[in-house]
């Protein structure tokens, strides 16, 4: 039987999973395909997952806008690299007919090469720069698993959450730092019966590659021993290095919480913006700001494009570290009240908000009644919390009737 018959098959039987099974919300923990193999348990679980956020009918991924990625892909420390490269993976998505992306960490595409024809075939689903390809944005593919999992990963098919990606096949792997750190994903797609067992070999040497460059212009590193700073930005906001506070002023304070959470760094304009907005400041208070924490910090912050080389511990970086591994008790342990809850600058605003919907909708979307309890002392005026939390709770649970105060109060106010 030819490769592509095998293919063919293949998918027939996918498609045959996925049709009896997403729209139920079940797991086949036990459905059997043909040749007596299981669907992936990555596969299945990612479904479960993505289900509570993404809609299988979907036809295309969310965007952002063009100048945040123009701006991303500018500071993004993947771009020299791939500008080396550019003609060798060019040639390579012309040759075999494939789409080649790259994303940031977050699976934002930034980046990416191909042929016409399968260029505007990625387009149709926004498979383009600024997509998100992100789990919770577009649920089950290739790029999401590589980035959850930070390691290589292939999704065939009707293996994809979305429907309108049956038709693709999608090659990737991670890319990471000299230091370890996950800066993105390299991507290589293409229609499901152009699949090749060669193409992930592929993917893992262009990956090596890029890294290769990274390590040569890697920056100089902290020291080893050097004493890690912790910063407390959730509801409070304290910052200390071994016991010893550091005297930080209130906007030195929101430089280094941005800094913390973008670990890839600002230009001085996009710091200087999510600092002030569009008030006039003068460069030289916006660079007193800078210096002043950067000697706070015995230097550690990269000049020209500022990025943290200090260690910095935060706990705002703790609450999304543990929600990406579906962590949520330790989430909510270091979730204590909303970022900055004093600042007005537009980074921290759109922080906060993003830190505040991430905890809630996670939550919600849980199944331990004790999450949305103690989530819920922090949200006494949130009723669908505590119509989740009764939901969630037996009926002669002892603690039925916290709920129910907090919900009778919520509903009065």
């Amino acid at each position: 039987m030819s490769q592509r018959s095998d293919l063919r098959r293949r998918r027939a039987t996918l498609e045959d999973e996925w049709s009896r099974w997403v729209p139920q919300l079940k797991q086949p923990a036990t459905v059997r395909r043909s040749g007596g193999q299981t669907l992936r348990p990555e596969v299945t679980e990612s479904w479960a997952r993505s289900l509570s956020s993404v809609d299988p009918q979907k036809d295309s991924a969310p965007a952002l806008d063009e100048r945040s990625v123009a701006e991303r892909w500018a500071a993004s420390p993947l771009r020299r690299p791939l500008d080396d490269l550019s003609d060798e993976l060019h040639s390579i998505a012309d040759d075999a007919g494939f789409v080649t992306a790259v994303t940031d960490a977050s699976g934002t595409i930034l980046w990416t090469r191909g042929g016409q024809t399968m260029r505007r075939r990625a387009e149709r689903v926004n498979f383009a720069p600024g997509g998100r390809w992100d789990e919770p944005a577009m649920g089950t593919n290739a790029l999401s698993l590589a980035l959850r999992t930070d390691r290589p990963s292939t999704v065939f098919s009707a293996e994809h959450l979305v429907s309108a990606l049956h038709g693709w096949v999608c090659y990737c792997a991670p890319v990471h730092a000299p230091d370890g750190r996950v800066l993105g994903v390299l991507d290589l797609s293409t229609t499901w019966d152009r699949s090749h067992p060669l193409a992930m070999s592929t993917v893992r040497t262009l990956v090596s590659a890029i890294e290769g460059r990274l390590r040569t212009e890697a920056p100089v590193q902290p020291a080893a021993d050097a004493v890690p700073v912790r910063l407390r930005c959730l509801g409070a906001e304290s910052v200390d290095r071994a016991g010893t506070p550091l005297l930080l002023r209130p906007r030195q304070l929101e430089i280094l919480t941005l800094l913390a959470l973008e670990p890839d760094g600002f230009t001085p304009e996009r710091l200087r913006e999510a600092l002030y907005g569009d008030r006039p400041v003068t460069a030289s208070t916006f660079k007193a700001e800078i210096s002043h924490l950067r000697r706070a910090l015995d230097g550690g912050i990269a000049p020209r494009r500022y990025t943290l080389t200090a260690p910095v511990t935060c706990d705002a970086v703790d609450v999304l570290r543990a929600l990406e591994r579906g962590d949520i008790s330790t989430a909510l342990r270091h979730y204590r009240g909303p970022l900055l809850p004093r600042s007005e600058a537009p980074g921290i605003v759109e922080w906060r908000a993003q830190l505040e919907v991430a905890v809630r909708e996670a939550v919600l979307a849980g199944t331990d009644p004790g999450h949305a309890l103690r989530y819920g002392e922090r949200a006494p005026y949130d009723a669908e919390v505590h119509e989740h939390a009764l939901r969630l709770l037996a009926p002669h649970d002892l603690r039925r009737p916290i709920a129910v105060g907090r919900l009778s109060t919520a509903l009065r106010d």
